[in-house]
């Protein structure tokens, strides 16, 4: 495969995290702004957030020096990310939450697709197709998986069904997010779909992402097919580690 560094203009790097709605482990501390900044810095092309909050009247009243006007993915899309999308999971008294993507690109369309397991909490795929120059559409699909793994079971042959249904095979698909896949099946899943994790071709095995302290699970996947080549990025443990409950994982990938 060409390296991925062979044409700059044909670049992607994505990043995926799961914000904990803005707050560290065991919501001791609302860390939004920081996680902001730490984005920011690493600058991503396309970022995969999961459990982002679209509103809670509760936080908002109980930290309101902090808390913004915006919903919280759009107040990490600020204005470096100018096209977003938001896919509502869970809905509570309070507000709601759900997955997200910012984009450099044109979003041209975007659907969320429920794969909630009734009586356990609302889980979904974001499906974005992403306007990218020089390139086919570019498919883009968040996923935050249940925690059971029979559910999970369930939930990675919808995302399989999605994917044959909805994505041609000859354009590119980037799918990242919180797969909580702790028993790791998932790769023998997805390679139905035809993937490849960007972790486990490059390294042997998927990231470890959890808990972000000292992380020992390997939760959070990105998957890829349809693109040139792809690599694992290193991210800088001791900014991320107490930003959420989960350590980003990010890739550069070459269309």
């Amino acid at each position: 495969m060409p390296a991925p560094t062979d044409d700059p203009s044909r670049m992607l790097t994505v990043l995926t995290v799961n914000t904990h709605k803005g707050f560290t482990s065991f919501n001791r501390r609302f860390m939004l702004h920081d996680l902001r900044a730490a984005l920011r810095t690493a600058a991503p092309d396309v970022v995969f957030l999961q459990e982002v909050l679209g509103e809670h009247q509760a936080h908002a009243e109980r930290h309101p020096a902090a808390w913004p006007a915006l919903s919280q993915y759009e107040f990490l899309a600020d204005t470096l990310w100018t096209d977003f999308a938001y896919g509502r999971n869970a809905v509570y008294p309070a507000g709601h939450h759900g997955n997200a993507i910012l984009s450099r690109y044109p979003i041209d369309r975007y659907e969320n697709h429920d794969v909630s397991v009734d009586g356990h909490e609302g889980r979904g795929l974001l499906h974005c197709v992403l306007r990218v120059p020089d390139s086919a559409p570019v498919h883009a699909i968040c996923v935050h998986l249940g925690l059971w793994e029979r559910h999970r079971g369930q939930q990675l042959n919808g995302l399989c069904d999605l994917v044959s249904r909805d994505v041609p095979a000859g354009e590119p698909l980037l799918i990242a997010g919180d797969f909580n896949d702790w028993r790791l099946n998932a790769d023998r899943l997805m390679a139905g779909c035809g993937t490849h994790e960007v972790f486990t071709t490059r390294l042997g095995r998927p990231a470890r992402t959890f808990p972000a302290r000292w992380p020992l699970l390997r939760l959070d996947r990105i998957y890829v097919r349809n693109v040139r080549d792809w690599r694992p990025v290193p991210l800088a443990s001791r900014v991320w580690s107490r930003l959420s409950d989960h350590v980003p994982i990010s890739a550069e990938i070459a269309l």
